[in-house]
């Protein structure tokens, strides 16, 4: 049955390597269990529900990729995403969780329809090979910054913005947090280039245990007004009732004082993050494993898609921002999975996880911050196949990574790099390269300044 639905004998594997290949991809995904509630917590969620919120999204979304395409990427509530969510829709605009949540239900029903008409194909395969690499590159920018503040590594500073921790201030808790994190991340990265399965979660773990000692030994301190708060877990089984705070929620959303144009604003900006912070994970994901073909297209793209579109719409109805494919899966892909079966088992421990729920909401963001920095990384490296030798291709790529973290936008990003692409191309007379539908997106991108 196995063999005949998932066709492992014509990709070239089997039971056992797909199922330690499941294993594999959620063991480096799983930071996101501790990551999601951390930060969406930051909107007024409940972190223990958005826990539960984030095993069920990415047991289903993982579990349509697997039987929708039969590839062997997993979904989970997207990095980037999510901070935008939390810090710039509910953060700088000042809207509720519930406003935003109703506006990620109807971007995913607008990506269904988007994925049925095979639109969102068409755009992955119009942007150019390079832009592609410079939004995974700049997408890990992103997501590293992010886990810097979190780690308190970079603060605020009135005269440049941004600087470093200063140590000895606050040593007890800004301080030591900083440390502790810097010292999970050279775990993390050790770990990873001796070859252990997991390392990115194991760098979590040592990092929190590290912090548990630190309070024990009266290093670090707990600050509750400041956001430092005990560093032990409770151990009781999760409350599963707290699932009925986010659940539906999206449908009870008050826009008082929000307004028509300003939700569609709200929409419309999740709709462009979307679509190309999907476009770009599912971009990272298919080039490290290996599935573009000669024409750096993604066979069987559109079931991929569509599987990512259900997802989101499911999850924000059950209380999480936007689930997308992660390129994470690329690790299992390095195990050996090659088929739909490795994605089975990845979403099945997802669904296990809800059981242990009361821990991973209890991991403070220093100890997840170093997985956000290595993930970082390792999406950044895809900028070394960016042909810098051609500057027309190669600076709206740079483009694209230098405005990611410094606009705090992945949306950003990509606007500066379709337009800039489309603009150097045409006066430096290579507009022969410059496909169609790339001068309807600098068009649209060009309008979203202009009216949004």
């Amino acid at each position: 049955m196995l063999e005949k639905f998932f066709k492992l004998k014509e990709n070239g594997t089997t039971v056992k390597t797909e199922v330690i290949a499941g294993i594999t991809t959620f063991m480096t995904m799983a930071y996101i269990l501790a990551v999601n509630p951390n930060m969406l917590s930051a909107a007024g969620m409940d972190s223990t529900a958005v826990l539960i919120a984030t095993c069920l999204a990415s047991f289903i979304g993982t579990m349509a990729m697997a039987l929708l395409a039969n590839y062997p990427f997993a979904l989970a509530p997207g990095m980037g995403l999510n901070a935008y969510f939390a810090y710039t829709v509910c953060g700088n605009m000042g809207y509720s969780w519930k406003v935003a949540l109703m506006a990620v239900f109807l971007e995913g029903i607008v990506f269904i329809v988007l994925s049925l008409t095979s639109v969102r194909e068409a755009i992955f395969n119009a942007i150019p090979s390079t832009l592609k690499k410079g939004v995974s590159a700049g997408i890990g920018l992103f997501i590293a910054f992010i886990g810097l503040q979190g780690a308190h590594i970079i603060v605020n500073d009135d005269t440049t913005l941004l600087t470093y921790c200063k140590f000895a201030d606050n040593w007890h808790t800004q301080g030591i947090c900083a440390v502790l994190a810097l010292i999970g991340l050279f775990i993390t990265v050790i770990l990873y280039v001796k070859g252990f399965k997991g390392s990115i979660l194991i760098g979590i773990i040592s990092t929190w245990v590290l912090g548990m000692i630190c309070q024990a030994a009266g290093i670090y301190h707990i600050d509750a007004e400041a956001g430092f708060y005990s560093l032990y877990p409770t151990m009781h089984m999760t409350d599963f009732s707290k699932i009925s705070t986010t659940f539906g929620q999206c449908f009870n959303a008050d826009f008082k004082g929000v307004g028509v144009f300003n939700f569609i604003v709200v929409l419309c900006s999740f709709l462009f993050v979307d679509m190309f912070d999907t476009i770009g994970t599912l971009v990272g994901v298919s080039s490290k494993a290996g599935m573009l073909d000669e024409n750096e297209k993604l066979p069987n793209i559109k079931p991929a898609l569509l599987a990512d579109a259900i997802a989101t719409s499911a999850g924000a109805i059950i209380g999480t921002s936007t689930t997308t494919t992660y390129v994470e899966s690329s690790a299992g892909v390095g195990a050996g999975a090659r088929t739909g079966l490795a994605s089975v088992v990845t979403a099945v421990l997802f669904l296990l996880a809800i059981f242990f729920a009361p821990i991973f909401t209890a991991i403070p963001g220093f100890a997840t911050a170093p997985a956000l920095i290595f993930v970082g990384f390792l999406m950044l490296s895809s900028v070394v196949d960016i042909d810098f030798n051609d500057l027309t291709e190669a600076v709206p790529a740079y483009m694209t990574i230098l405005a990611m973290p410094f606009a705090y936008s992945i949306a950003e990003g990509i606007s500066l790099g379709v337009i800039s692409y489309v603009v150097i191309n045409v006066i430096c007379g290579k507009a022969k390269k410059v496909t169609p539908l790339m001068y309807v997106l600098a068009v649209l991108f060009v309008c979203k300044y202009i009216f949004l």
